[in-house]
């Protein structure tokens, strides 16, 4: 999936993460992460946001993420998301992971 604009999903509140995806100058998946919680959970945060673009199909996108204390559900949810938004692509195959 190409990404083609600017789009975001999610927001600044607590327990929540915004996401901001938009083309990439470079190939590949560049990941920039605002996070209270970034000394511990950083890792994790940029893995979740990469794995879940690599899932949808998107190879090269700059992404810009302000968390806020989300759960992984919600960073997945609002990359995808956003993701989506940013390559005008209304095919959704949304599922539940167990």
């Amino acid at each position: 999936m190409k990404i083609v604009k600017p789009a975001s999903a999610g927001t600044l509140e607590s327990s929540d993460i915004q996401i901001r995806v938009e083309p990439a100058e470079q190939p590949g998946i560049e990941v920039h992460l605002t996070s209270s919680v970034k000394q511990q959970f950083g890792k994790k945060i940029i893995q979740v946001i990469r794995d879940t673009l690599e899932e949808i199909g998107v190879t090269d996108a700059y992404v810009e993420a302000v968390d806020k204390g989300a759960l992984d559900c919600a960073v997945r949810a609002r990359t995808a998301a956003a993701a989506f938004r940013a390559a005008d692509n209304t095919d959704y195959e949304w599922r539940v992971r167990s």
